[in-house]
């Protein structure tokens, strides 16, 4: 399995924003703590202090610049819906060599890029 943790304030709002909003499959819950899939990426979202995190040093938070991305075909259709739920973007959508995109924050903080690809 490849897997990505995040860490966030809230595992039960998260889980709800990826589920709604980026069409993310939840497979297990816990108190704070989520499993999520959409095809073959698996997001683990833990909240500091619920155990696990496989923590290196320090206290456990949301937010930074790492990020994962997820390609989609109608961005301008996800930005809306996103804009619609309130969440916090980091810019604008730009365009690039290979594609337009834009990075969104999920409710504690973490980036998110959307890209969708030049046809």
């Amino acid at each position: 399995m490849i897997a990505i943790r995040y860490i966030v304030r809230d595992a039960e709002t998260a889980a709800e924003f990826y589920r709604s909003y980026l069409e993310f499959d939840q497979d297990t819950t816990s108190p704070g703590f989520a499993k999520l899939t959409r095809g073959d990426l698996t997001l683990v979202l833990s909240e500091p202090g619920a155990g696990g995190g496989g923590n290196a040093g320090g206290t456990p938070e949301p937010g930074g610049w790492n990020r994962f991305l997820l390609q989609t075909d109608d961005l301008d259709g996800v930005v809306k819906r996103l804009h619609q739920f309130g969440a916090q973007f980091r810019g604008d959508v730009t365009e690039g060599k290979g594609g337009r995109q834009v990075v969104v924050e999920d409710p504690s903080g973490n980036p998110i890029e959307l890209f969708e690809p030049f046809a």
